[in-house]
This record gives C-alpha cells, sequence and structure tokens, in this order.
C-alpha cells in the first residue's frame, strides 16, 4: 500500500474538501498539520512515503530534501507551479510532479484580491483594534477614514492585481499602476493610470504589491520607497514578504513615518512567535491567508485526488515538465 502525506494542512480541511475514498483500497493517507523544518526534520518525517501532496509553497522541495526521500515517486503540487520545489533534482530521481489546473467560474481567485481590500478596511476603520476594545469591555475611541476619494497605488498588474484595482475603483479609489514593464495601456485597460515608481509611492494613500518575487523584485519596496510615501500612508503585501526591506519597514513602522501595513505575508513563514512586526500597533496582520478559502482549496484536493489516482493506474495526468505532458 503506497503511503501518502498531506502536508501542512494546517487547519486539518484537506480530507474534508474531496472525496478521496477513491484512494481507500490503495493508499495510507497521513495528514501533517505543521510546519516541517527544512531539510532535516522533513526528511526524517518525510521518508516513508511515496506521495507528498503540497499546499502552495508551505514546504520548501530542495535537492537537499529530495535527495534523502528514498521512496518518493509522486509529487502533487496546488496550483501550477511551485518556486520553491526544485523540478531538475525531482527528474534526476525520475519522481513525478503533477499540477492543479485553475477553474473558471469558480471564485477561486478572488481570495487574494478580496482579503487585500479587507486589510486596506481594517487599517482605515482601526477594526482589529477596536474589536479587541469592545471585547474588553471598552467603546469606540478612534477616527476612521473611507477608502472613497482616496489613491491607490498598485505595483503589478496581473489577475491579482487587475482585480485589486477593479475592487479599488468600486470603493471610489483613483488608481495608479506601476511595474518595470508595464505600459500606459495596459493601465488603462485595468482601470488605472501608469506612474513612475516614485510618483506612486509618494501619491497614493494605500500601496498594494502585487508582483512575482525574483531577484528583480526582492526588496522592491526598501528605505527609499517608505520614505516617499505619505505618514499616512499604508503599505499593503499579500504577494510575497522578501518584496519589502524588512529593516526599512519595520524602521518605518517604528518611528511612524509611515500610517501603517496590512500584512498578509512575510519573509519567513510562518512567522516566529517572538517577530518584531507583531509588537507594533500600526500593523494588521494575517497569517498568508489570501488564497485560503473554501473555494481554492476544493479546487486543490479534487484535483490532488485525480493525480493520484492516475498516477497509480499508470496514467499520469497534469505532468509538469518532461515526464509526460501538462
Amino acid at each position: 500500500m503506497f503511503r501518502v502525506a498531506i502536508l501542512d494542512d494546517y487547519a486539518r480541511v484537506a480530507l474534508d474538501m474531496a472525496d478521496w475514498s477513491p484512494l481507500d483500497e490503495r493508499c495510507r493517507i497521513d495528514v501533517i498539520d505543521r510546519a516541517l523544518a527544512v531539510p532535516d526534520e522533513a526528511a526524517e518525517v518525510l521518508a516513508p512515503y511515496h506521495v507528498l501532496c503540497h499546499l502552495r509553497e508551505r514546504t520548501a522541495m530542495l535537492r537537499a530534501l529530495i535527495e534523502r526521500l528514498p521512496n518518493l515517486q509522486l509529487v502533487t503540487i496546488t496550483g501550477t507551479e511551485h518556486r520553491t520545489l526544485d523540478l531538475a533534482a525531482a527528474h534526476d530521481r525520475s519522481i513525478v510532479v503533477c499540477h492543479s489546473a485553475p477553474r473558471a467560474g469558480s471564485g477561486q481567485g478572488q481570495g487574494t484580491p478580496e482579503l487585500t481590500l479587507g486589510l486596506m478596511l481594517a487599517l482605515a476603520r482601526k477594526i482589529a483594534f477596536e474589536d479587541a476594545r469592545v471585547r474588553a469591555g471598552h467603546w469606540q475611541s478612534t477616527l476612521g477614514t473611507t477608502l472613497w476619494g482616496k489613491t491607490l497605488g498598485v505595483i503589478g498588474l496581473g489577475r491579482v492585481g487587475r482585480r485589486v484595482a477593479e475592487l479599488g475603483r468600486a470603493f471610489g479609489m483613483t488608481v495608479l499602476a506601476w511595474s518595470p514593464n508595464m505600459t500606459a495601456a495596459a493601465a488603462s485597460a485595468a482601470g488605472a493610470r501608469l506612474a513612475t515608481k516614485d510618483e506612486l509611492f509618494a501619491a497614493s494613500d494605500y500601496v498594494s504589491l502585487h508582483v512575482v518575487l525574483g531577484e528583480r523584485s526582492r526588496g522592491i519596496v526598501g528605505a527609499r520607497e517608505l520614505a516617499a510615501m505619505k505618514p499616512t500612508a499604508y503599505l499593503i503585501n499579500t504577494s510575497r514578504g522578501p518584496l519589502v526591506d524588512e529593516a526599512a519597514l519595520l524602521s518605518a513602522l517604528r518611528e511612524r513615518r509611515i500610517g501603517g501595513a496590512g500584512l498578509d505575508v512575510f519573509w519567513h513563514e510562518p512567522l516566529a512567535a517572538d517577530h518584531p512586526i507583531r509588537m507594533l500597533p500600526n500593523v494588521v496582520l494575517t497569517p498568508h491567508l489570501g488564497y485560503v478559502v473554501e473555494e481554492s482549496f476544493r479546487a486543490f484536493y479534487e484535483d490532488t485526488v485525480e493525480n493520484i489516482a492516475a498516477w497509480l493506474d499508470g496514467k499520469p495526468i497534469r505532468v509538469v515538465g518532461p515526464v509526460g505532458k501538462s
């Protein structure tokens, strides 16, 4: 019987998100509900497994880990790519990698844009602060602001960035946009106005990041960009933590040089219990919830079951890389 590990199921919902019964007679399925340190702890825990079911990029699949998993034959990933999976190392071991597919009309891609607006609203109306005070027996003590009439600066107009721009306009915001290769036509098509990077940071009341993390974008927001922001402006990051210079952001927040930040992603995840960002009053923090919605998880895990069943039948589907076809 093949051993299957569902990785990083922090909320223990994976088994409820799909019908796993097609695998009942062929696999033993275990749920791992905590983060494993890579490579040593992960290698020790995962060594017995033939199949690893990933949830996005929560566990990095580095060569140093893959080479210590003697039984591994199949890796399933949610989404179409896994940026911290060493595909070459997997293929060197003849490990099959299968992905899940986007589902049109499912609402699957709406989680991150909607959370982005949720963080903006939470900051504008001091929702987390006032919630804590009401629970402690107090009543209103802050004066909020509206999103209407404010300027939203969107860094990157991919699928998520375009939707954020659309939601911002629905709230009555003026939308500016910038990325290294953006054109005025692309910005206009998304209902935004192309701005220079300097102009966007100086003019925006909210700056929201929606670019892919890579060597060119790492640290794309640093001390210079934060210094250009209004003292009342907020930085929103629902993309990837390393897009922002951590030390520069901590300094700007501590010194109140910007209004605050709404962060769903961090430099190292899960966020360390003693991380100083936890202590700051002018931030709203969520634990990488952007894509963590039922619509996405059902699609992810239904495809995961299909991928495993097809592989067991010797006919793998949605294959990433040279083994078969995607």
